[in-house]
C-alpha cells in the first residue's frame, strides 16, 4: 500500500460501500475497463445502483480520504501505465450499473418498460423521461427508438453510459444531447448532497460542460425531453441525409435514421459490443473482449474497435485565423474549396480528420506491426493494435498533432480524458 492511500483507509472505505449494498472488486486495472485496453492497475472499484449508494461512498471516500475517479463505460478515458511512469494509480473508480429488473417489461397500462428508464411529464407531442445514469446509451437510444421517440437516433451506436452524454455534451452526425437535454441529478464531489441542475446551469458548449475536467459532481440520472410521433430530429449531416436521401433539414423515421446511422458506424470501425458497451440491434458475441459483426450474427475481434473513438475534436478557428489556416492549405497544393467547415462555437468548425488526413496522415498510419495506429476505417480514432501501451498512444497523437499544426497552424484538443498522462505541449 502506499503512503497516499493507507491500508486502513482503503478498508473502510470498502466496508462503508458494502454497507450501503454497493459492490466492491480490488484487483482492476485501468486496461481491463476501457475501450482502449491501456492502464496501469487502480486500488479498485465500486460499483453502485442508486444514487444514494454513490452519495454515500463520496461521503465516506472524502471521510477517509481515499480518492475516487467516476467511471462510465470507459470509451472516453487513456490512463497512464508504467511506460509514462505510472506503475499504480492510487485511486478507487466509481461506477454505475445498469439497472436490472425480472419483472415483465410491460407496464399495467400496456407500456413497453425498461429498467432505468421512467416516464416523468408527458403531453400529446412530447415525452420526458429520467434514465439512470448506468445505464448503457445505446440501450437507451434503441428503447426510445422502439418507442416511436424522437431526439436522439442520430447517436445510436455511441458507446458508454447515460451519465456520460452530458458531461461532454455528447454528439454526432448533426446531434447534440443538448438538443433533448432537460436536467441532470447530481451528486456533489464535496458534500455528498444529492441535487437537481438544470440543463442551462451546465455551460454546455461543443463537447464541454462544466461536469467535464472539473470533477465537481457525479451524474447519477438525466431527464430527457423527446418527441412523440416517429420522426426523427432535422437531419443535418450531409454524410447521413444522403445515406438517407433526404435533403438538409428533413426528417426520417427514427428507425431508418437509427439503422443508417449504425451502418455508417460499423463502416468505420466505430462500434463495439461486449464487456458492458454492447451496440444494440447487433447481439452478443459469447466470449468477453471488443467485438466486430462483419456480417449478421457473426462477429470477429477487431482492433479499430480498441479506441476511444474520435480522438480529437473539430478545431473551431476565428474568421481571423481560417484566412491563415486557407491560405497554408493553398500552399501545400490542396483546393481550399475542399476544405469542410461549418459555422459554430462563436467560429468556424473544421474538420479535424480532413486536417489529419490531408497533414499526411493517412488510415491505419503508420502502418503494419506497429502497436499503436490511426484506425484503417477513420482518421480521427487512435486504435490499440493489441500490445500498445499508453505511451504509444500518447506517441502517435503528439505525432499527429504536431504534424496538423506544422503544416496548417491548427490545434488539435484531445476528446477524451486523459489521467495520468498527458500531450506535451505544441512549441509555437
Amino acid at each position: 500500500m502506499s503512503a497516499q492511500v493507507s491500508a486502513t483507509a482503503l478498508e473502510k472505505l470498502w466496508q462503508a460501500a458494502t454497507a450501503v449494498g454497493a459492490t466492491v472488486e480490488t484487483d482492476v486495472a485501468f486496461a481491463d475497463v476501457t475501450t482502449s485496453h491501456v492502464g496501469a492497475p487502480t486500488l479498485g472499484v465500486i460499483r453502485c445502483h442508486t444514487a444514494q449508494q454513490v452519495s454515500a461512498v463520496v461521503r465516506a471516500g472524502l471521510e477517509h480520504d481515499v480518492p475516487l475517479l467516476t467511471l462510465g463505460g470507459g470509451s472516453n478515458l487513456i490512463a497512464g501505465d508504467s511506460t509514462v511512469g505510472v506503475e499504480r494509480h492510487d485511486v478507487v473508480l466509481l461506477q454505475q450499473v445498469p439497472p436490472t429488473s425480472t419483472e415483465e417489461k410491460i407496464s399495467p397500462e400496456g407500456r413497453i418498460v425498461e429498467p432505468g428508464v421512467q416516464v416523468v411529464a408527458e403531453d400529446d407531442t412530447s415525452v420526458t423521461v429520467q434514465v439512470a445514469a448506468g445505464l448503457n446509451w445505446d440501450t437507451f437510444v434503441r428503447f426510445s427508438v422502439y418507442q416511436d421517440w424522437g431526439g436522439v437516433e442520430c447517436l445510436s451506436g455511441i458507446p458508454g453510459q447515460v451519465g456520460a452524454t452530458p458531461v461532454q455534451n455528447v454528439g454526432a452526425y448533426g446531434v447534440e444531447v443538448e438538443s433533448v437535454l432537460e436536467r441532470v441529478q447530481l451528486v456533489d464531489r464535496l458534500t455528498g448532497a444529492i441535487n437537481w441542475e438544470g440543463a442551462d446551469q451546465l455551460e454546455l458548449s461543443y463537447r464541454r460542460s462544466n461536469l467535464k475536467f472539473t470533477n465537481r459532481a457525479v451524474v447519477t440520472a438525466v431527464e430527457f425531453r423527446l418527441r412523440k410521433g416517429g420522426l426523427s430530429a432535422p437531419i443535418r449531416y450531409r454524410e447521413l441525409a444522403r445515406q438517407l436521401g433526404c435533403s438538409i433539414g428533413g426528417q426520417v423515421r427514427v428507425e431508418k435514421a437509427r439503422d443508417t446511422v449504425l451502418k455508417l458506424r460499423r463502416g468505420k470501425g466505430m462500434l463495439v459490443c461486449g464487456t458492458g458497451t454492447e451496440a444494440g440491434g447487433l447481439g452478443s458475441p459469447q466470449k468477453s473482449g471488443i467485438w466486430i459483426e462483419f456480417c449478421e450474427g457473426m462477429f470477429m475481434p477487431d482492433p479499430d474497435t480498441y479506441s476511444t473513438g474520435s480522438f480529437f475534436t473539430n478545431p473551431i478557428v476565428s474568421e481571423c485565423l481560417l484566412g491563415h489556416v486557407t491560405e497554408a492549405v493553398a500552399a501545400a497544393g490542396i483546393d481550399p474549396n475542399t476544405m469542410p467547415q461549418f459555422p459554430g462555437g462563436g467560429g468556424v468548425k473544421l474538420s479535424a480528420a480532413w486536417l489529419i488526413d490531408r497533414a499526411g496522415f493517412k488510415k491505419g498510419y503508420p502502418g503494419d506491426g506497429k502497436p499503436a495506429r490511426l484506425s484503417t476505417r477513420h482518421t480521427l480514432a487512435l486504435t490499440n493494435r493489441g500490445t500498445a501501451t499508453t505511451s504509444d498512444l500518447i506517441e502517435l497523437a503528439e505525432q499527429v498533432r504536431y504534424g496538423v499544426w506544422k503544416q496548417f497552424g491548427v490545434e488539435l484538443v484531445p476528446e477524451p480524458v486523459l489521467f495520468g498522462c498527458a500531450l506535451k505541449p505544441l512549441e509555437h
